[in-house]
């Protein structure tokens, strides 16, 4: 598949949020990371255009994490470049690249579990709105990072359960919660991170579908999902991933007869 170069654009300032640009929202180029002697990640290229949904797929081992961590900042590569909206991100930290307008969900599960579902994206909108994070600001029904916090967990479909503490809530339902809360960042680029790891069997058509909407709102996404059918009749395009290089990045459809993926990783799933 032919790549589109991303645009360069005008400068911006370090922490500004991404302008519309008609390349790529998010642009790998060349990524590698090498840790002592061993290749983690080695020369991996993919572009995912504005409101495109990519999910990427690979046997454990094969560098979807890692590759998670680099574009997100956890990690810093040894070699390749992240853009985001054009821009160079490749040094940047977690935090400059959150406030450029990239947002991640994790494995595990990072809500406060003792505050209800509405303190936690509420804290997460007041800080996007420049007052802080701080428990002790008293919200009013009026109060703007309130007013969002309901907007994102109407989304979702959480109105119903606000007053809930959010560590009562079902794994299901505490993922809703996770990307209430990276919605209230409004973030550019949304990366899951496995959003169905841990979540029960009865939860994943509700979840799939919120995941759906995210898609259909116009929300950039990048997926790392195990569960196959879920990544397939969600994303627009498949990336698998195996020994660290990106094998193929297709519509699912093409990924899943390509032989040398078949071979690879489909043909040894369960």
């Amino acid at each position: 598949m032919t790549q589109h170069q991303p645009g360069t654009g005008p400068a911006v300032p370090p922490d500004a949020a991404p302008a519309a640009a008609t390349g790529p929202a998010l642009a790998v180029h060349g990524l590698g990371l090498r840790i002592g002697g061993a290749q983690i990640l080695h020369d991996v290229t993919l572009e995912v255009a504005p409101g495109e949904m990519v999910g990427v797929i690979g046997p454990n081992g094969a560098g979807k994490t890692t590759l998670f961590n680099l574009v997100s900042g956890v990690l810093r590569p040894t070699s390749g470049s992240v853009h985001l909206a054009g821009r160079d991100v490749t040094g940047d930290p977690v935090a400059r690249r959150a406030r450029a307008g990239l947002g991640r969900t994790f494995q595990t599960s990072s809500v406060f579990p003792r505050l209800d579902v509405l303190e936690n994206v509420r804290l997460a909108a007041q800080t996007h709105l420049g007052h802080g994070l701080s428990v002790l600001r008293f919200p009013s029904r009026g109060d703007a990072a309130t007013r969002r916090a309901v907007e994102h967990l109407t989304e979702v479909g959480l109105e119903h359960r606000l007053h809930v503490a959010a560590g009562d809530l079902s794994h299901g339902d505490k993922r809703k919660l996770e990307i209430a809360v990276l919605l209230a960042t409004d973030p550019a680029v949304i990366l899951l991170d496995e959003p169905m790891a841990g979540v029960s069997s009865a939860d994943v058509p509700g979840l799939s579908e919120v995941i759906r909407r995210l898609h259909r709102s116009g929300r950039t996404v990048l997926m790392v999902e195990h569960h196959m059918d879920v990544v397939l009749g969600l994303v627009d395009r498949v990336a698998v991933m195996h020994h660290g290089e990106l094998l193929a990045c297709d519509t699912p459809e093409k990924v899943m007869s390509d032989p040398t993926v078949q071979s690879a990783y489909l043909g040894d799933v369960a």
